[in-house]
């Protein structure tokens, strides 16, 4: 089954979320408390401001190439001094390092206060074609999906390839699984669904939810 398939199938079953805001003087003190560059900080808050009013399209495009222009790639264990740790949009725009989970994470949460619906937007978990769909190395990897409607295709969001393409032309990725604020949902089955508090399965991920809340993302 193809990439495409696969992210349908976990679409059809998703709940609807609510709107997800932003407290911009908590998120401040919490930027503040962080250590870092505000810089960072700054331009993604009148970025947000900017895109209140503009198409789906133009926010995707723009937080998109945002976060692929202003983190750059390095592992947890040269970050963070783990092996694996979920970090906070404003802890990844402290540091301007991400890995791949951090740079979907910040572009989740930004596109959610955007009045994105959650129900919209999947973390997913794949096997990604390093080198392209015809290469035999793979590594793991996490993207962003949103769709456009229940039986629209799906359009990735990526910071390996940073053009925002449709499902069907990323040949290259395998999901594994995927999931949101609402569950956690396998990518090779049609009943996807894993049932109610399924994202308590993924302990980094309700960690990270709450680590956010606390900085300001209401």
């Amino acid at each position: 089954m193809s990439f495409l398939a696969l992210l349908l199938l976990a679409f059809l079953s998703l709940p609807h979320s609510v709107y997800s805001a932003l407290n911009n003087d908590k998120l401040r003190s919490s930027m503040r408390q962080q250590g870092g560059s505000e810089q960072t900080f700054n331009e993604w808050l009148n970025l947000m401001a900017s895109l209140g009013d503009q198409s789906v399209e133009v926010k995707l495009q723009r937080v998109n190439s945002f976060f692929n222009k202003k983190l750059s790639y390095f592992e947890d264990i040269e970050i963070w001094g783990q092996s694996d740790y979920w970090a906070t949009p404003l802890e990844s725009m402290a540091k301007g390092k991400a890995d791949c989970e951090d740079f979907v994470i910040a572009k989740y949460f930004s596109l959610r206060s955007l009045n994105i619906p959650d129900s919209q937007l999947r973390l997913v978990y794949v096997k990604a074609k390093i080198g392209g769909p015809n290469s035999s190395i793979q590594q793991a990897h996490m993207v962003l999906a949103y769709y456009p409607n229940v039986d629209g295709e799906p359009v990735i969001l990526d910071n390996l390839i940073t053009d925002i393409r449709p499902a069907a032309r990323r040949g290259d990725l395998s999901p594994v699984f995927s999931f949101n604020s609402q569950g956690v949902f396998a990518g090779v089955a049609g009943n996807a669904q894993m049932g109610p508090g399924g994202t308590s399965r993924l302990s980094r991920w309700q960690d990270l939810l709450d680590r956010a809340h606390k900085e300001g993302f209401d």
